[in-house]
């Protein structure tokens, strides 16, 4: 049958991409559905998803928190930051409302066996109404002093359906940080065993949802031309950086505790040196994915008390400015104790001590109130053997680099050396680049639009193991415990800097220099 006249053409393709992409009914239960991460992220993405046709044509959405207000209330606020976030905008009345029908509220408390007890007789109305089967997905979307009695009372109250069988499916979605420290992610890795089988927790980054991240192992592993380069042999020295332009906004308290090397380090950038040093695997599955990342992990060498101050950089943002305007130093923000000794940024040399990747220095820096948001991971190669030009005008030759840029501007770009056009032979670095958003003709999807997609689909291979998350760990709390023991000193930059000088030393040490971004 032909479609109506003035009717979009129906592509087959995308069609099946979505039958496939389309998991079967669910409930998703957001704990802390009155924080910032609902309001900007989570339902945004759901909504985004539901216009794309990716959520199954029976789910519901239950909004979790302490204070009690009315289901249309919610619902409103829904819509507000949807209007606000989501990346299918604007948000049209007809597309709403048949949204908002499968929205719902429960007003509990987290510690509350009670409260839970009620939400598992909500479960009974909701199920009817939507024809959900009893497939839940819990997303922990609270502060982590609540992930233990959430998960506890989600075992009490006899939420949680076992594995295996032909019964309803539960799965339960964590945000970061999981554990403080090793001891403290051990601890927390017990609780969630004590009540659900692995293959139900998904630990989320949203980094691993980014288009850019993905494709690190796209471009590695689909492409006979990366790979055979990709090792000691040809590459100098790899550089991932992660920079942020804001402070600490209003989260003060929480960054006390945390520190940049918490914050950003343990999680977004040492999952991107894992999926850049990682070995092939044996198939694109979330074990096998995962078990080649754990090496990497487990592969980095820590550092002894002596070197941790020789290796890395810690450092503290003061008073300057961003874009022009005047910004307050750390120790002048909200929450932060006047004499803090807590880092906004950290710089490292680490080495993966494997057969691939002996010898080669990976560098790391991340930080707050640098001049630009921006996070990409630069893979420096060799210099060439054998320089023929020299004395020839050619001037010094600039080092092959393809950097991976994560946010924003998606994308990857290649700098090689060529010839300026004229009779004399002068060689100029250029760029080869390629981005998303020109290449594809269409916005990359948000990156929790994936992951939760992903958890439905009970896809995990986004999503970080326990192994993994405690072999991350050991490399960060052998780092903090070297700090202290050494006495590691803390330095200080300028907001709207790229950090302090002693980051710039650690590479000179080397003869390397950090790149222009």
């Amino acid at each position: 049958m032909s479609a109506p006249a003035g009717a979009p053409a129906v592509n087959p393709l995308r069609e099946g991409l979505r039958a496939e992409r389309r998991p079967e009914p669910w409930t998703m239960v957001i704990f802390g559905a009155s924080g910032d991460l609902t309001r900007r992220k989570l339902l945004p993405a759901l909504f985004s998803l539901f216009r794309d046709q990716l959520l199954p044509e029976d789910f519901a959405v239950v909004g979790f928190a302490r204070s009690p207000r009315p289901r249309e209330q919610f619902a409103a606020g829904m819509r507000e930051a949807c209007e606000q976030f989501a990346r299918r905008r604007p948000v049209d009345d007809e597309s709403w409302q048949r949204f908002s029908r499968s929205i719902d509220y429960v007003a509990g408390n987290f510690d509350s066996l009670d409260d839970f007890h009620r939400l598992r007789a909500e479960f009974e109305r909701i199920d009817k109404e939507h024809g959900t089967r009893g497939n839940r997905v819990f997303y922990l979307a609270t502060p982590p002093d609540y992930f233990e009695p959430i998960l506890t009372n989600l075992g009490r109250a006899g939420l949680v359906t076992p594995v295996g069988g032909r019964g309803p499916s539960t799965r339960v979605i964590i945000e970061k940080p999981f554990g403080h420290d090793l001891d403290s992610a051990r601890r927390l890795n017990g609780v969630v065993h004590a009540v659900l089988h692995e293959s139900q927790v998904f630990r989320i980054d949203h980094y691993l949802g980014k288009e850019t991240v993905q494709n690190i192992l796209v471009l590695r592993f689909a492409n006979g031309i990366f790979e055979p380069v990709w090792n000691q042999k040809y590459v100098d020295h790899v550089e991932i950086t992660v920079a942020e332009s804001i402070g600490v906004e209003g989260r003060g308290n929480y960054f006390e505790t945390a520190g940049i090397l918490r914050d950003i380090v343990q999680n977004h950038m040492l999952q991107l040196l894992a999926l850049t040093a990682m070995e092939p695997p044996v198939a694109f599955e979330a074990d096998a994915v995962r078990d080649e990342k754990v090496k990497v992990l487990r592969a980095v060498r820590l550092l002894p008390p002596a070197e941790a101050a020789c290796d890395t950089v810690r450092a503290q943002y003061l008073a300057g400015s961003i874009a022009g305007a005047p910004v307050p130093g750390y120790r002048q923000e909200p929450g932060v104790a006047a004499e803090s000794q807590t880092e906004t940024y950290v710089a490292m040399r680490l080495f993966v001590d494997n057969w691939r990747w002996a010898g080669v220095p990976f560098y790391l820096r991340a930080g707050k109130r640098l001049p630009k948001r921006v996070s990409e991971v630069a893979v420096h190669f060799k210099a060439a053997p054998h320089l023929m030009f020299r004395g020839m005008g050619a001037g010094a030759l600039e080092p092959n680099i393809l950097s991976l840029r994560i946010q924003p501007d998606e994308g990857i770009a290649l700098k090689f050396d060529s010839k300026v056009p004229g009779p004399t032979v002068r060689i100029r670095p250029v760029n080869m680049e390629f981005r998303y958003g020109t290449s594809f003709g269409q916005e990359p999807p948000e990156a929790y639009e994936r992951l939760i997609l992903d958890c439905m689909l009970g896809d995990s291979t986004l999503f970080t193991r326990s192994d993994e998350i405690e072999a991350a760990w050991r490399y960060i709390s052998a780092l903090h415990e070297g700090w202290a023991q050494a006495d590691s000193p803390l330095a200080g930059y300028a907001a709207g800097t790229w950090g302090p000088h002693e980051a710039d030393a650690l590479l000179a040490h080397d003869a390397r220099e950090w790149r222009r971004l």
